[in-house]
């Protein structure tokens, strides 16, 4: 599977993939979902990447006008990657890494919140429930009209209770699902 930025300023930029079996990056025909879903607000947007992996959301969404994506990645050669990534898209100016352990990183206070937060962590070791429970009390890390993008595999899905969020939408691209959450209270505009 071809890997490559789909549209904006660096459309048709081929990526590297990261060595291994160790990341998912998403498919084309689910990123392209998603960020048709984005579109209308992704222009200006701060975004983050959690387990980041290749980078290819949050370099997409810099590709489609973001004004700054925040990838954090604890694998080295994911980092590498990343960043060659981010040069190759030439869009390093407007990207910030941070190397080290997603959960350690979302116990520490953020100065600017993010519009969209986006989460791809490893398959079936329910790292997005906990991805999911740190960000409902990590209340630096978001505002009120941010959404929360969750990438899974179909079969991952199960209740979770969370204090700040709720789900506003489910999107299924074969072995791919986006859940969507919002805040408890929003309302719903997908």
């Amino acid at each position: 599977m071809s890997l490559r930025v789909i549209a904006g300023s660096a459309r048709g930029t081929r990526l590297r993939r990261v060595p291994g079996k160790q990341t998912r990056p998403i498919g084309d025909r689910a990123k392209e979902a998603l960020f048709s879903i984005l579109s209308p607000q992704i222009h200006g947007c701060r975004f983050l990447d959690l387990f980041a992996g290749t980078g290819s959301v949050g370099i997409e969404a810099l590709s489609r006008g973001s004004a700054q994506a925040t990838f954090i990645e604890q694998n080295r050669a994911a980092l590498q990657t990343i960043r060659h990534n981010l040069q190759r898209c030439r869009l390093s100016h407007s990207a910030h890494i941070r190397a080290g352990d997603v959960f350690r990183l979302l116990q520490q206070p953020t100065v600017d919140p993010f519009d969209f937060l986006f989460l791809a962590p490893p398959q079936y070791r329910r790292l997005w429930a906990q991805t999911l429970l740190a960000l409902d009390s990590a209340a630096t890390w978001w505002h009120s009209s941010s959404t929360i993008i969750v990438q899974i595999d179909p079969s991952e899905r199960e209740d979770i209770a969370l204090t700040h969020w709720q789900e506003c939408d489910w999107r299924r691209y074969g072995n791919t699902a986006l859940w969507f959450f919002q805040r408890r209270g929003a309302s719903p505009d997908r």
